[in-house]
C-alpha cells in the first residue's frame, strides 16, 4: 500500500501556513489559495497529499485556463518566473514546513509539480523523520 504524505506548506513572502484544518480534502487539512481567472475571484482548496490533483473551488474553471494564485495571509502573488516544462504555464511555488518547495503548474488541469530541496541532506532527513517514509 502507498504511503499517504500530506505536505504541510507555508508562503513563500510571510512564511504563514496556507494550511486549512476546517476544509479537509481525504481527511487531511487542505491548502487555501486565493485564486483569479480572467473572468472572475475566488478560492481554492488544493489537496495537501502529494500526487493527488483534488481540490474544491469557489468557482468552475474551464481545464487549460492558467489560474493566478495568490496567499490569503499576505495576499502577494504565488506564480514565479519558471515556466511548465509541460504546457509554458507559470509554476506556483510553496514553501515546505520541513525545509525546501513544492512547485505546482498554475494551468488548470496540467499535472506537472515537484518537491525540490536545497540542502539535500538534512532537509531530506527531516522530510523522511516527519512522514516516517
Amino acid at each position: 500500500m502507498k504511503k499517504k504524505v500530506s505536505l504541510h506548506v507555508k508562503c513563500p513572502h510571510c512564511r504563514k501556513s496556507l494550511m486549512d484544518n476546517e476544509v479537509l480534502l481525504h481527511d487531511y487539512p487542505s491548502i487555501k489559495l486565493n485564486i483569479v481567472t480572467p473572468e472572475d475571484r475566488g478560492v481554492v482548496h488544493l489537496c495537501s497529499l502529494y500526487e493527488c490533483f483534488d481540490h474544491q473551488s469557489s468557482l468552475d474553471t474551464e481545464k487549460g485556463t492558467v489560474v493566478d494564485f495568490y496567499c490569503p495571509k499576505c495576499n502577494k502573488e504565488l506564480l514565479v518566473k519558471e515556466e511548465c516544462q509541460l504546457c509554458n504555464a507559470p509554476m506556483v511555488n510553496f514553501v515546505l514546513k520541513v525545509g525546501g518547495r513544492v512547485a505546482i503548474c498554475s494551468r488548470h488541469g496540467c499535472s506537472n509539480h515537484y518537491v525540490a530541496f536545497q540542502d539535500i541532506t538534512s532537509e531530506l532527513s527531516k522530510f523522511y523523520h516527519e512522514f516516517d517514509a
